[in-house]
């Protein structure tokens, strides 16, 4: 049969698409518009099957990178396409050593109290304020280095505040008097407040979204292991005679200890030159460029291939980013001007709507969640140390918390003619080292079900059992149970502690991450500060008090994350 001539000019022009085809230029739309010929019934079906080749091919060869196309994509695509591996690993390790460094820093005080009293002399509300000091230093430096971080970067604060941290702590262990000690520790409190907020933003803003929340997990694990060195080195050191004796001079094995403390701070500000700066922060500052060429170094770390591999040629901005740099592109004159402008703005973006809602609770969650973790966690040794000394002096004989608190306030080494022994029993801090030690599983249990069963359950989970814990504290009679009701409170905390810190850092957008995250921590702060002082006051003048109304803001505080919304599993705004 003889073909017409619409039927030669229709196959035609299929045989031109079907070697464009293989030749590999569908990634290019398919101009069928300049087929001029009509299309009969019988190659309608035939086009339409082109049509959907051609259209797979152009999808399949912006995501291949051996493909060389160039590929447009957001933040979110954009991580994606750099992998996950050897880079992150590191990352985590680095950032890890950081909230250890961090965890060891404020916890250490905890280990002391007990030695120091002599040193320093020390009484209960003395005591409760210098586990207090360093928490008004955080909430100071928290607020100025969360902004600082939004306006000039993550990376360099990280760095000075990792320098400034190690050399508080190596000058307040030389320090002889009270008042100097806590200048010391005001100064260190300012600069660790600023490594809460910004370490949690730099790290979460390297993360896919299917890998946030379990890594996030981890680095709440590392706060786990700051608690386990501290707790190991503290049993190692502190009951030991090391150190330097003379009549005007004192250096004993408590400031030793402060002094190997200080260590991992300097460690980490040489490890942090190594890691570049916050990709999702350069997009939030119109640094495309940048952003890509970290994006593309990213991607050589983890995959092995070169950079010229990477898919991403061009990094997208949505309309709520593109605001933002239309408002931070307005001239300013000084760069000091432009960054207290900056703070002042983004704090006073944090509470208009709808991000006022997020602010309000967070800053609730925070302040009544940690009047009952440092509220407990930070009395746990001198506890320990209580029932040892109750037990010494009266064999066998069992006696609740508020009995044991009273004798040592009124026969014991807290009363005005009681003796003063810095000599410590070594398991008083083999009881904090099994205390922290109980996090650990706790831990692992949030790494696995963060991105499974969701940060809120595991927030309200936590904070109810360590309410209930709290409360059973005031129904112990002996240290075997005092030991067990710590080690439960200290794993349910825990993992309250690694959704709270998920919850909140994912709460936010980019441009306010950091200053959010800075005015939320300012409110833990505040509530370390109401922990340790009430509890010191409370535990010695009125003993019940402090086990129930701890019990009722953990409870209390947790289910107000019912209120926020679900950001498992979700790119971060």
């Amino acid at each position: 049969m003889v073909e017409s001539d619409s039927d030669t000019n229709t196959s035609s022009n299929c045989n031109v698409t079907d070697d464009r085809l293989k030749n590999g230029v569908g990634s290019k739309e398919l101009e069928l518009k300049n087929i001029s010929a009509p299309i009969n019934s019988n190659s309608r079906s035939d086009f339409a099957q082109l049509t959907l080749e051609a259209s797979h091919i152009k999808e399949k060869s912006l995501k291949d990178p051996e493909k060389g196309h160039n590929l447009k994509a957001d933040f979110e695509e954009a991580i994606e396409h750099a992998g996950y591996g050897r880079f992150h690993y590191i990352l985590l390790g680095i950032c890890g050593l950081v909230s250890t460094s961090e965890e060891m820093d404020v916890i250490s005080m905890s280990f002391i109290l007990p030695s120091a009293q002599c040193d320093l002399s020390l009484n209960t509300q003395t005591k409760g304020w210098l586990n207090s000091i360093i928490f008004i230093g955080m909430m100071v430096g928290a607020y100025a280095w969360g902004s600082v971080a939004d306006s000039l970067g993550r990376k360099k604060v990280l760095i000075v505040i990792s320098v400034m941290n190690a050399m508080c702590i190596v000058a307040s262990s030389f320090c002889q008097t009270y008042a100097l000690f806590m200048v010391f520790r005001f100064l260190n409190g300012a600069a660790l407040g600023g490594s809460g907020p910004v370490i949690w933003s730099y790290f979460a803003e390297f993360q896919p979204k299917s890998k946030r929340g379990s890594m996030l997990s981890f680095m709440a694990a590392f706060w786990t292991l700051g608690n386990l060195f501290v707790a190991g080195l503290a049993w190692l050191i502190i009951p030991s005679t090391i150190g330097l004796y003379t009549p005007y001079f004192i250096y004993n094995s408590w400031r030793i200890f402060l002094m190997v403390c200080s260590l991992p701070s300097f460690l980490v500000a040489a490890l942090l030159l190594y890691l570049p700066e916050s990709p999702k922060f350069l997009l939030a500052q119109g640094r495309n460029e940048e952003a890509l060429a970290i994006f593309r170094g990213i991607f050589v770390t983890n995959t092995g291939k070169s950079k010229d591999l990477y898919p991403v040629k061009e990094l997208l901005i949505d309309s709520k980013l593109q605001n933002e740099l239309e408002n931070t592109s307005k001239p300013i004159k000084g760069k000091y001007v432009t960054m207290l402008a900056d703070i002042m703005d983004n704090s006073k973006q944090l509470f208009m709507s709808p991000i006022v809602k997020f602010t309000i609770i967070s800053i609730t969650i925070n302040f009544t969640f940690h009047i009952g973790y440092y509220g407990l966690m930070m009395w746990f040794p001198e506890l320990f140390n209580r029932f040892d000394e109750y037990a010494r002096n009266h064999p066998g004989e069992e006696a609740s918390v508020c009995e044991v608190t009273s004798y040592v306030v009124s026969s014991g080494s807290h009363s005005d003619s009681g003796v003063c022994s810095a000599k410590i029993p070594s398991t008083v801090f083999m009881e904090s080292l099994i205390t922290v030690a109980s996090a650990l599983p706790a831990n692992i249990l949030a790494v696995i079900g963060m991105d499974r069963l969701g940060r809120k359950f595991f927030l309200v989970f936590s904070t109810v059992s360590a309410g209930l814990c709290s409360a059973g504290m005031f129904f112990v009679y002996n240290k075997t149970h005092n030991l067990i009701v710590s080690a439960v409170f200290s794993g349910v905390i825990s993992c309250g502690n690694a959704a709270l810190d998920c919850l909140i850092t994912e709460v936010f957008p980019t441009h306010l991450r950091a200053t959010g995250v800075a005015i939320s921590m300012v409110a833990a702060r505040l509530g370390g500060i109401i922990g340790n002082v009430v509890i010191a006051t409370l535990l010695d003048m009125y003993c019940p008090a402090p086990t129930f109304i701890v019990a009722f803001l953990l409870a209390g505080g947790g289910l107000m994350c019912l209120f926020l919304p679900n950001t498992t599993r979700t790119a971060l705004s």
